[in-house]
This record gives C-alpha cells, structure tokens and sequence, in this order.
C-alpha cells in the first residue's frame, strides 16, 4: 500500500551476528590497507605533484567506499526497530543517481559504469534510500570483477507482465561454476555468502541488499551469464502506473 511503512521484529542474538561481523572485518580490511599504503607513499616522499594529487583522490574514494560499507552495516542493524516510509519513485532517477555518485570511483579504476536499457516513463513503490544503498552495493561489488574494458550496466525494465520493476546491475567478470551458483542463489541475501570465483568478496553487500530489499517489501535475485552475471531487485510498480 502506498505511504504505508514496514515493521520488522527483532529475533535472534548477538550471537546470530557473528558471521557478520567476520564479513564486514574482511570486507573493511582491503580499502584500510589500501589507505595506508598510499599513505606511506606520500610520507616517503618521493613522489610528482600530479601523483600526489593522484594518491589523494584515490584515498577520498577509497575512504569514500569504506564509510558507505559503515553506513550500511548501521542501518542493516536497525532495520528491526526502524519504519521505513514507501513512496512512488522514479526508477530511472535512481540509477542516474548511483552513477553519478559513483562515476568518479570507476574512473579512478579505469572502468565506465553506464544506464543500459531503461524505461524513464515506470513509476514505483520503495523507500528511495534504500533502493539506492542496494544499487550502490550491486554497483560497488561489480566494480571489482569487471574485466577488460567492459562497462557494468544499469537497467531497468517491467517484469511480470508489468506488476514489478527490475532494477539490474550487469557486470563482466569471471564465470561462477553452475554448482556454486546454485548455492548462491538458494542463500541470496539471507547470509555473508562468499563467492569463490570472485576473490576477495565475503558476499556482505549482497546480504545488506537482501536486508534491505526485505524491509521494504521488495525481492533480490540475480542471472547468471557466460561472461558475468547481473543482480537485480524487484520493486512494486506503483498503482499510478506510470510518470505523466
């Protein structure tokens, strides 16, 4: 229902937040050791004015990167005592918002993240903040298994003879082995589950997503290619249909 809000119950405890806190250090570990190596760079000296330049930006994204994953882990453990407020939104208004929030990170990486295919005119029902933290992780992990000079590709498209909106994020990495990508579609978002074919990701964006998507109603999936694989997220379309 429109304008309504989510209520979702406390279960579990501390304990039941383990395997999360293992996923969020493994996942903190990487942009932190980053930083000080560049840090150390610029102590030592030894570098161009134009490569310092070059080392601070990369610790702005790289901080940037590592205060959106905080972000998130905080809401995700106060989704059971929070309501979030779902409202007709322009999917596509979104998607342009992840881009140019996170244009300059791929860049910086030498990659391109661009709006694929797109329905400007489908109008649906989410809570905006949410919609765009779960695009911002499906974006941020296809950052890293990108390869070549592949974009990864942001969609959105009616799915189900129109009764959801699908909101993909297409990336060009490593295949993941048909057995493997069962076990992954069987625990999508309800667990840190690691992706062996993709070194260095603990699964924790992925698992934030489906908390998210959970709290306001809304599904997460994913499609698996020959050349990578899209995650997606389904929303409601809202009963005014479409933008006028």
């Amino acid at each position: 229902m429109e304008g309504s809000k989510i209520d979702k119950t406390a279960e579990g405890g501390v304990f039941a937040y383990a395997p999360l806190f293992v996923a969020a250090a493994h996942e903190l570990k990487s942009p932190l050791a980053l930083v000080r190596q560049l840090a150390l760079e610029l102590e030592g000296g030894s570098v161009t004015p134009a490569q310092q330049r070059q080392i601070a930006q990369q610790i702005t994204l790289t901080n940037e990167r590592a205060l959106r994953l905080t972000a998130d882990l905080t809401k995700q453990a106060r989704l059971e005592d929070s309501l979030f407020a779902l409202e007709p939104l322009s999917p596509l208004s979104v998607c342009e918002e992840v881009v140019v929030e996170l244009r300059p990170l791929y860049k910086a990486r030498g990659r391109s993240l661009q709006l694929g295919r797109r329905n400007g005119k489908l109008l649906g029902l989410a809570n905006r903040d949410l919609l765009r933290r779960i695009l911002v992780n499906f974006a941020d992990n296809a950052l890293h298994y990108t390869q070549d000079d592949s974009p990864v590709v942001i969609t959105v498209q009616a799915t189900e003879g129109g009764k959801y909106i699908r909101l993909g994020v297409r990336d060009y990495g490593p295949a993941v082995p048909t057995q493997m990508w069962q076990k992954l579609k069987t625990s999508l978002g309800t667990t840190a589950q690691p992706v062996h074919a993709r070194p260095g990701s603990s699964g924790l964006g992925i698992y934030i997503a489906g908390q998210f998507a959970e709290a306001m109603q809304a599904r997460i999936g994913a499609t698996r290619h020959r050349d990578g694989a899209t995650f997606y997220v389904d929303i409601a379309t809202s009963a005014q249909l479409r933008l006028l």
